[in-house]
């Protein structure tokens, strides 16, 4: 297959998503790959003084071009997977892995990035041209330029072979999701559960030539049973099935946990860290392993209070309706129960005034008024399924600033989660601006009929934070890629996506989009004030949760993966993951107990399906939401000072933050926009409250 026609390696702005297919995977990427590799041959061996435009420039524009042909096959795998296009993309994956991490690994092209670094032209920079030299000169050390051959050639192999690993572990979580279904026959099972999730448990058992309801273990079907199912042991039964996914048979993530620790740790000990999160954390706001871990620490401190006054109430409101003991497939219920009690409010009741094509509409007035930026949907063909669509994102210029697809709703052959990936980076060039591209992807609620998809708050509140990436990415005017929208420190990239969210909950925003979807009624002042008066309802718990999962993260990465990789070489090779595997769901079990209402919340960890550390790029890392948290919350008081639709406050925002990607510091463009640090203070006061609230 030649690259003309295939068309995984298109160089149109719009992918051709619809014409791409497994047969094209391979040909395609290993074609890509061979003519990236030349490109670096030749430019490591360059004679002639090295420049920013013939080594930079050429290092950054080749790795570009390639990025740009492997991305639609990684996107078509989390969205439209089959087992064709999975055995495709897994037989170059290797290759793939083995590409990026020789980069930093080859000794000429090394030389060559050092000589330019040497030269007076380098010397004379400033700017962005001035920290992305800085930064990739430091991420050819931090991947291992400085190592011996040998050296080299284990890391290399640990790149790949991590690479591999956290793919399995990703796919092993979609298929035993996909796998599992549960027939329900008797109504009666299902007293409580809302009209609208019935509705759709009925269609998905006709599809299947069943009578009666099937559930499922997508979000959307296990959400509504474990909150308002009055059957218990019918929750029991769906949380089991949801928490133990990949704990044991055919899609065991066990033994994959055990080694992905190990060999990261390696990584770390290989490149001289003291530990993973020291490796990772280096490049980023925290600095270290330590400083995140106090930083846990100090805010699990700060949170616990409110998470005890939490726990009381859940349990004496527990005992209230008969359950003596709440146990985890009990929490969601009892929440819902006592959140309609107290507030006369619970997500039903709210979900009609939320359809998701008004949200959208709403969301994009709200980016218009307040930073001027305008969105149109187009109709185009280039899609890879009836449920995605794709919009166009303009500035108050009338310029092109980006493009970008929605695809927000559950399917077997889609990766659970909400989520946004860039496709193309663009930014200004020589001959104008060149627009960016991305996606955002959800696992939303969807119809359960004829009329709109309704969202909970919670979802409009991901809609605004996904969207809040989005606007990172396709707003960015830094003329260097690697610097630009989202490519930034992991524990900042959260602030624009969480920022975002705090529109949902102004009066002023959701009179542009809450309105019932068959009355077209505004949403009401009371049910409003209820909602309101509900948003801190159960914050110490759920920022506990929160804290938990960072606190484990860290715990893992810097405690016991130590120690396994120092206790592999006593054990036998072929029993040494399986055993190991155990000890990661025992030591979570330990470590997840101090975030427990009781034991058995511990045991029923998630760590077999926590794609974010073990299949996503937030190993060491998951500190990171709170993190970014505190500075949304101290950057939205700007707005609320100022007003939320202050177009100069939004005009600040975007020429301070949302169009600088990582062309300085975070801290100090935070300050540049604020005036001062941040103050952890605000996050408290929007979350938490009184403690005696």
């Amino acid at each position: 297959m030649t690259h003309s026609t295939n068309p995984l390696l298109s160089t149109q702005f719009r992918i051709p998503f619809h014409l791409i297919k497994a047969e094209h995977v391979e040909s395609g990427i290993r074609e890509a790959l061979a003519v990236a590799q030349t490109e670096i041959d030749d430019l490591a061996v360059q004679s002639g003084t090295a420049t920013w435009k013939n080594t930079i420039e050429a290092l950054d524009s080749i790795t570009e071009r390639l990025g740009r042909c492997i991305v639609p096959a990684s996107h078509l795998v989390s969205v439209a997977e089959t087992p064709e296009l999975r055995e495709a993309y897994n037989a170059v994956l290797p290759e793939m892995s083995a590409f990026w991490s020789s980069l930093p690994l080859n000794a000429a092209l090394w030389e060559r990035v050092k000589a330019f670094a040497r030269t007076s032209e380098a010397v004379a920079l400033t700017g962005t041209r001035k920290r992305h030299l800085m930064k990739t000169v430091r991420d050819f050390r931090r991947a291992g330029a400085d190592l011996g051959d040998q050296d080299k050639e284990r890391l290399q192999e640990v790149t790949v072979e991590l690479a591999t690993l956290q793919q399995k572990f990703s796919e092993n979580v979609l298929d035993a999701t996909a796998a599992y279904e549960l027939n329900i026959t008797d109504d009666v099972r299902l007293e409580g559960v809302p009209e609208a999730a019935l509705n759709r448990a009925r269609a998905k058992a006709e599809e299947e030539g069943l009578s009666g309801w099937l559930l499922t273990l997508d979000y959307p079907s296990v959400e509504p049973i474990l909150k308002h199912c009055q059957d218990r042991e019918l929750r029991r039964e769906i949380h089991h099935a949801f928490v133990t996914r990949c704990r044991d048979g055919e899609f065991d993530n066990r033994p994959l946990l055990a080694r992905i620790l190990r060999l990261r740790d390696e990584v770390a000990s290989v490149l001289g860290y003291a530990s993973f999160p020291d490796y990772v954390l280096e490049d980023r706001m925290a600095r270290k392993g330590e400083r995140a871990i106090e930083f846990e620490h100090e805010m699990v401190d700060r949170t616990r209070p409110y998470w005890q006054r939490d726990v009381d109430q859940l349990r004496s409101f527990a005992a209230e309706i008969g359950i003596d003991e709440v146990e985890p497939w009990d929490a969601s219920f009892v929440m819902e129960a006592l959140r309609k009690s107290r507030f006369d409010i619970d997500d039903e009741a709210l979900r009609p005034y939320f359809p998701l094509d008004q949200v959208l509409d709403g969301l994009f007035s709200v980016v218009r008024r307040t930073f001027g930026f305008r969105v149109e949907k187009r109709e185009i063909e280039e899609l890879w399924h009836a449920d995605a669509k794709y919009y166009e994102i303009f500035d108050e210029s009338d310029e092109l600033l980006g493009a970008f697809y929605t695809d927000w709703f559950p399917r077997k052959e889609k990766r659970p989660g909400a989520w946004m990936h860039d496709f193309i980076t663009g930014g200004p060039r020589e001959d104008g601006f060149s627009p960016h591209l991305g996606v955002i992807c959800g696992n939303f609620t969807p119809s359960d009929g004829d009329g709109p998809a309704l969202l909970t708050h919670r979802e409009v509140e991901t809609t605004f934070h996904e969207f809040g990436h989005l606007l990172h990415h396709c707003t960015s005017r830094v003329e260097v890629a690697g610097l630009s929208g989202i490519h930034v420190a992991w524990d900042w990239v959260e602030l624009p996506s969480q920022l975002m969210e705090n529109w949902t909950w102004e009066r002023e925003a959701l009179d542009l989009f809450a309105r019932h979807h068959e009355s077209g009624d505004l949403l009401p002042d009371e049910l409003f004030d209820r909602m309101v008066a509900a948003r801190r309802y159960m914050g110490g718990w759920a920022q506990m949760r929160q804290l938990s999962l960072g606190t484990v993260d860290l715990a893992l990465h810097n405690e016991l993966a130590p120690k396994l990789r120092a206790d592999a070489p006593k054990a036998d090779d072929e029993t040494l993951d399986e055993h190991q595997g155990h000890e990661v769901m025992a030591f979570g079990e330990s470590r997840f107990a101090d975030f427990a209402a009781q034991p058995r919340f511990a045991e029923l960890h998630g760590l077999t399906t926590f794609t974010h550390l073990f299949a996503g790029g937030y190993a060491a890392g998951y500190y990171s939401y709170l993190w970014s948290e505190v500075l949304d919350a101290d950057a939205f008081t700007r707005f609320k000072k100022e007003g939320v639709f202050n177009r100069d406050t939004g005009r600040s925002y975007v020429d301070s933050i949302l169009s600088r990607g990582d062309s300085a510091d975070p801290e100090d463009l935070f300050r540049e926009f604020m005036g001062r640090d941040p103050d952890a203070g605000a996050l408290l006061e929007r979350n938490l409250g009184p403690l005696s609230a």
